[in-house]
Parts: C-alpha cells; sequence; structure tokens
C-alpha cells in the first residue's frame, strides 16, 4: 500500500549535515527510487509504471528534456524520473473534504513540500472573491467564470497565458492558437527563466536557438565540456551518456564553482561494475571556476587558440563564418591576469584544458543553467559558440553546442509556438492555414508579464502547468502582483504555491498526467513530445486516470476556446478535441520540420527535426554565415567581506517541485535552508559550521533583498563563492536584475553579504 500523505508540515530549518559523496547512483540510487516510488504508488503499481517511462510504446518522463537512446534498457529512468513519475502516478488523493478543512490562509502557510505531497487533484475547484475556501465547481461553471472575465476585459492584452514545459507540443499548439485567435502574443513561458539566454545567443550566432548535437555526437566526441551544469541530479541519464563517450575514448572537461558528484564518477545502476564495483570516473580535468568566469575563461581559450600555429579551422572559417577579424582583435586582447582574477583559476589549468582541448578533433559544450542565468550569459554563449567556431566544430559529427534544457518538452513548448516574439514566417503560416489575423505585436515575458500584473496593466493570468509564483524572481513582488489580478487560472495536476497566491478569484483545473490513458470521442489519444536534441516522439500514458472527472490539456483548450471565441472562430475546436491526429495534421502544415506528422510520429523513437547547421553547415542567420562575436569580457565584482551566491537544486528536487528533504550527494539531510560556503571564506568571515544566518542580497541600485534563517554548511565551493536552493532564494533576486538581451532572471551571480541571526 502506498503511504499517506504527511499531516503536519515538516520542520525544513535544521537539516543534518555529513561529508558530501562523490559518486552518483549506484545501489543507493536504486533503493531510494524504490522506496519513494513504492510509499507514493504501492508495489504493483511502481513494478508497472516505471517498465513504461521512456520506452517506445510506453510514456515519455514528465522530469527532463534528456533524449533516449536507439537501445534502451528496460528500466529507461533515472532516480529523480521515478520521483517525477511516482508524484503523478500516486495514490494519493486531494478531495472535497481537504479543501473544506484547510481554508485558503491555511494552504498558504503550508510548505511547497507538503503541498505537493497531499496528492492529486481530482475536479475543478473555485475561489470565489472574498472567500475563504476552494469549492468545488463544474467544468461549464469553470469555464464560464473564464470567460466572462476575459470577455470584460478592455484589451486581449490584459490576460497573460503562461505555459510550463511539460505540455505536450499538441496541446502547446492549441494554447497559442487560443491565445492568438483571443488577440495576444502574451504567452511567457517556462524558457523565459531558463535558456531564454542559449536560444538567444545562438540564433544570433549559428541562425537556430536549439543545440546542434544529437546523442550519438556526444557518444563520437574526442571533449566534452560540461560547463555550469549538475547532470548527476538534473539529467541523470545523462551520466550514462558521459560514460559510453567515456569508453569510446573522449576526455570530460567540468567547469563549475561546485564539485559535483555525477561529475566525478558514475556507478550505473544497469550494469554489474556500477552496482558492485566503483563505476567510471567521469571527469579528466575539474575546473572550479568562480560564478560568472566562464566568458573570460573561454575569452582566454580562444585567444591562445588564435596564437597556435595551425589550430584554427581556417577552411572553415573562410567558408562558414562572419565577422572573423573584429571577434580576433577582441580575443587577442585577453589578458592572463584578468582572467585568473575572473576565474580564480591556475594558469597550470587553463593551459592543461587547452592542451585537451587541442587534441580534439571534435569537441562539444554542455551546458545549462550556471551560464545562462547571470547578467552576461548571451555574451558568455556567444563566446562558447566562438571557441567552438574557431576549430570548425559546428557541423561536424561528434561536435556542437549542446544546451541542456530542464523540463521535458520545454523545446517543444516553444517549436510550437510559445513565444511572446513569434517570428513573422509563423504567424503568416498560422494565418494562411486558419484563415484569421494573429496579432503582429510583441508580447509579455515572464518578467514583463510580472510587471503588467503589478502595475494593474494585466487583470488575468491564466497558466497551463508549471508553479509560476515560485518560479519567478523578486518573491514578494511576484506574489503581491499575482494578487492584483482580477482572475488566476492553473491547470495542473497537484497543489504547488501558485494555487494559494491567488487573484481575487481564482480556479484550479485537474488534468490528467503523461501517465495516464487520455480516451476521447476518437478513441484512445496519444501526444508527442520534443526533446533537448530536437527528436520528436510519441508519448502514451497508460494508467487509469486519477479521477473521472479528468481533462486532458488538449480538451481544457478546446472547451475553452468554444466557450471563449464563439462563432467567432472558424477552427474545429471540438474535431481537434476528438482526435488528436487532426492537431498534428495542422502543425504539420504550420510549423516547419513536422510534415507529414502522423506518419513519421508513427516510427518507433519518432523523428529528428532538421537543424540546418548540423545538417548542412547552412547558417540561416542575417549574414547567412555562423557570426563571431566580439563583447567587452563581463563578470561579477565582489565587495570585501561579501559572497556571490547562486542558487541550486537539491537531489530531491526537480525545478519547484520538492520530492524531499534530501540532498543525498551533498550531504544534507532534513532540510533546505542551507548555505554551502568554502570554509576558508567562512573562517574570513567569523562563521562557524552550523552557525545560523541571513541572506541579505545587495544591488547597485542601493536596495537589498533577505532571506532570513539559513545553516552555514561549510562545503568545498570556489572561493567567494556560496550556494543555496532555490525557490527559497527566489526572493533574493530583483525582478528587474536579469540578462541583457534575453531579460532572464539572473540568478546565477547574487553578491550577498551573511548576517548572523
Amino acid at each position: 500500500m502506498a503511504g499517506k500523505p504527511p499531516s503536519g508540515d515538516p520542520v525544513q530549518d535544521a537539516p543534518q549535515v555529513d561529508e558530501p559523496q562523490h559518486a552518483a547512483a549506484g545501489l543507493t540510487a536504486i533503493g531510494h527510487t524504490l522506496r519513494m516510488a513504492r510509499q507514493q504508488m504501492g508495489v504493483r503499481r511502481t513494478a508497472l509504471t516505471l517498465l513504461q517511462v521512456n520506452q517506445k510504446d510506453g510514456f515519455d518522463c514528465p522530469g527532463c528534456a534528456w533524449p533516449e537512446p536507439e537501445h534502451r534498457h528496460r528500466a529507461e529512468f533515472c532516480e529523480n524520473g521515478a520521483k517525477a513519475v511516482a508524484e503523478e502516478a500516486t495514490l494519493r488523493r486531494v478531495t472535497t473534504d481537504f479543501f473544506a478543512a484547510h481554508p485558503v490562509a491555511d494552504l498558504a502557510g503550508r510548505s511547497g513540500y507538503w503541498l505537493g505531497q497531499q496528492g492529486r487533484l481530482t475536479q475543478p475547484v473555485y475561489l470565489a472573491e472574498g472567500a475563504e475556501r476552494y469549492e468545488p465547481v463544474s467544468w461549464e461553471r469553470a469555464f464560464d467564470i473564464v470567460a466572462g472575465e476575459l470577455d470584460a476585459l478592455a484589451s486581449p492584452d490584459e490576460a497573460v497565458f503562461y505555459t510550463s514545459g511539460r505540455t505536450s507540443n499538441e496541446a502547446a499548439f492549441l494554447y497559442q492558437l487560443f491565445a492568438r485567435e483571443f488577440g495576444t502574443n502574451n504567452l511567457p513561458d517556462c524558457s523565459n527563466m531558463c535558456h531564454e539566454s542559449s536560444g538567444s545567443a545562438l540564433t544570433e550566432t549559428i541562425g537556430v536557438g536549439k543545440g546542434s548535437v544529437l546523442l550519438e555526437d556526444l557518444y563520437r566526441a574526442d571533449l566534452i565540456i560540461v560547463a555550469g551544469q549538475n547532470p548527476g541530479t538534473n539529467h541523470p541519464r545523462m551520466l550514462s551518456a558521459l560514460e559510453e563517450a567515456k569508453a569510446n575514448g573522449a576526455r570530460i572537461i567540468s567547469v563549475n564553482p561546485l564539485p559535483e558528484a555525477g561529475l566525478e564518477r558514475f556507478k550505473n545502476p544497469q550494469t554489474a561494475k556500477g552496482l558492485s564495483g566503483r563505476g567510471t570516473a567521469l571527469t579528466d580535468l575539474f575546473l572550479q571556476i568562480r560564478l560568472g568566469g566562464d566568458q573570460a575563461l573561454f575569452r582566454l581559450l580562444n585567444r591562445l587558440i588564435l596564437q597556435t600555429e595551425g589550430a584554427v579551422d581556417e577552411s572553415f572559417v573562410a567558408e562558414h563564418t562572419h565577422g572573423y577579424d573584429e571577434f580576433a582583435q577582441a580575443a587577442l586582447a585577453a589578458d592572463w591576469d584578468e582572467t585568473l582574477a575572473a576565474t580564480g583559476l591556475d594558469r597550470a589549468e587553463i593551459e592543461e584544458a587547452l592542451r585537451m582541448v587541442l587534441d580534439s578533433e571534435r569537441t562539444v559544450v554542455c551546458w545549462a543553467m550556471g551560464l545562462t542565468q547571470h547578467k552576461h550569459s548571451v555574451p558568455t554563449i556567444r563566446e562558447v559558440v566562438n571557441f567552438l567556431l574557431l576549430r570548425g566544430n559546428i557541423g561536424r559529427p561528434g561536435a556542437g553546442v549542446c544546451p541542456v534544457r530542464g523540463h521535458s518538452n520545454v523545446q517543444g513548448d516553444r517549436t510550437m509556438g510559445i513565444f511572446e516574439r513569434p517570428a513573422e514566417s509563423f504567424l503568416d503560416a498560422l494565418e494562411k492555414e486558419f484563415d484569421f489575423a494573429p496579432p503582429r505585436h510583441h508580447g509579455l515575458d515572464v518578467v514583463r508579464a510580472i510587471r503588467a500584473l503589478r502595475d494593474g496593466e494585466a487583470k488575468v493570468f491564466f497558466a497551463m502547468g508549471g508553479n509560476f509564483v515560485s518560479a519567478s524572481p523578486d518573491t514578494e513582488v511576484t506574489e503581491a502582483a499575482m494578487r492584483r489580478a482580477r482572475l488566476t487560472v492553473h491547470v495542473s495536476t497537484k497543489l504547488n504555491r501558485s494555487h494559494v497566491v491567488t487573484g481575487a478569484r481564482a480556479l484550479i483545473l485537474p488534468t490528467l498526467g503523461r501517465t495516464e490513458r487520455d480516451l476521447q470521442g476518437g478513441g484512445e489519444q496519444f501526444v508527442t513530445v520534443e526533446d533537448s536534441m530536437g527528436m520528436v516522439h510519441a508519448s502514451r500514458g497508460r494508467l487509469e486516470p486519477a479521477g473521472g472527472r479528468l481533462l486532458s490539456e488538449p480538451a481544457i483548450v478546446c472547451r475553452l476556446a468554444r466557450r471563449v471565441l464563439g462563432e467567432s472562430s472558424t477552427t474545429p475546436w471540438e474535431e481537434f478535441e476528438k482526435d488528436y491526429a487532426t492537431i498534428r495534421d495542422r502543425i504539420g502544415r504550420v510549423v516547419p520540420g513536422f510534415e507529414d506528422f502522423n506518419a513519421r510520429v508513427a516510427a518507433p523513437g519518432g523523428f529528428a527535426l532538421p537543424h540546418a547547421p548540423r545538417d548542412e553547415r547552412r547558417f540561416p542567420t542575417a549574414t547567412g554565415l555562423a557570426n563571431f562575436t566580439a563583447a567587452p569580457v563581463e563578470y561579477p565584482e565582489l565587495p570585501e567581506g561579501r559572497l556571490l551566491l547562486q542558487t541550486i537544486r537539491s537531489h530531491d528536487q526537480y525545478n519547484t517541485t520538492i520530492y524531499g528533504l534530501d540532498d543525498r550527494y551533498r550531504g544534507i539531510r532534513g532540510g533546505r535552508r542551507v548555505v554551502l560556503v568554502n570554509p576558508e571564506d567562512a573562517a574570513a568571515l567569523s562563521l562557524d559550521d552550523g552557525t545560523y544566518v541571513d541572506l541579505v542580497s545587495e544591488w547597485q541600485d542601493g536596495s537589498e533583498r533577505r532571506a532570513a534563517g539559513f545553516r552555514v554548511v561549510h562545503y568545498p565551493t570556489a572561493r567567494g563563492c556560496a550556494a543555496a536552493y532555490y525557490p527559497e532564494t527566489n526572493v533574493l533576486v530583483p525582478l528587474d536584475a536579469t540578462a541583457d538581451t534575453s531579460n532572464t532572471p539572473a540568478g546565477k551571480s547574487v553578491v550577498v553579504r551573511l548576517e548572523r541571526t
């Protein structure tokens, strides 16, 4: 039997601390996986469910977007993927009695962990204006409430339609179509908060805002650089790919302020060596970089490549690139002393990295949030592209750019048109296919949407999945902004913080999860997703739905569109709801690369979307070539007595979903309010291990933000750097502290002082 959800809210500010681990996965991961799955799903359901995860005839893991290999293990899932599945396939249920027993004020005082542990939502609930509790409501009444508020707006741009990365391609396409038929491009999504910097930099430099590698390219690489990423927790199945690359002769450089167990050693739980032996050492060179120093590192490496005879792929540069001379002038001005100060590295470490780079004919650079969430993230990623272009490492097998996306369809959502600044060609195709004039002005991204809600310029907030309140920066400002809305609506599988920070009125609309069968008028349906490497494949839920009143995301969008748009829309919403194949037919006529969608996705494993730089060495930029760029080197300044703080996830966490209160690899158990500080920095600040402090962020405009009650943990971070979990530390990042160009919240290099409590 699955266990009951916790009845109280456990203390999270008195953690136990042990030594950090130096290897990931192994038998311990198997035990932890099975224990958490059994608690949520029970023994039989665990076996039935986990064996369907990431299989060609099963469902896509609702966790990360790492791609599936061609030849799949029967247990093609990782520990954190199993946690995500267990949370969705849980036997726990949120009932009418639950909402009767818990006023919204009570729920607002609970932790996100406690809320998520209560189980699946099974019926629509409504919080009336001035009411204390959510109460059950019919679907018809729910759609009437939304339609009434939307109809009352002075402009369609007073509505915001947010999307998380777990929405399927079909639901995302319908959602953006509805929003644009309604009349707005206000389609912020979770990409605005994570890889927007990657998209901005890659679109400018290579013409496609996605990675240029497939999984087999990692297997063929000579050198893989993993920068600003912790795959052992955030994308654990990537460790299997790195292990295979190592077996094929690849070398790995890890660039990170924190030593991460998964990049040190991997004990593959699917092999005898991983279960009973020491596993595989992955990292050949660990560059423990100071926060925000990555641009300076790659700039100096580029200078050293330029100064090495024969190191530049001159024929590639001449034939396929633009802007080389300006870039080279800037790169040759890179200064050793400035780079060492910016990175905190030794000269010998950088010289060793250079030797490994020069020995490699095929290099892949992987990165995640550690590169994308700084003020200077876009020029940093452009410098990574410069680094690869110099030696012809884009459009070559075994080489390229590899931004590793988060949620399992965050990239697909963008491909389907979830974007506040859509391309004119996409809008043209949409207009031709559906015979309406979509709005052409740009809409609101996440940060601008919060400002609009704060300032009363947006009045309705509709979220298709996600936990917007917890994921967003400047927590107090975000929550106050949400409370100014006339109506907040969340399509969700489980409770989270966003459901208890409401507008004057609020709705929670329960939906099917990835694990569940989706029966419509046209029979059993499947949906599709796009992984982090541009592979599109089907996902078929196998479990019975958690409740009889659940609707799928496509059904919710279709019914809402029919109610709001009425006879003014000629879109066949009812047909789309009954048969998702009809949605895919339309996607195939609107979105390039999806031609003959239904036939191609029927193939086991799906298909790869075209990628001109990878496939043809053709670069669809403004110049028609791959663009070298030159920008001033930036890195955060650190005042005396201060530290640079990065926000991180624990191992029992995926984005804002908290699975438990442990961070096993870092030695943290039973708590989340910790700050990891280098022992030498702690000594200089007279902070013993176990001291409790407030984290106070300091900004150039003189403003401050405070996060109270964090336990100091002495930890081998880079000197001058500290780390703490989000969303608890999102309060420290002002709404206006964003990356240049991409407007992504800059949560990875926050100047803080630590005040004793």
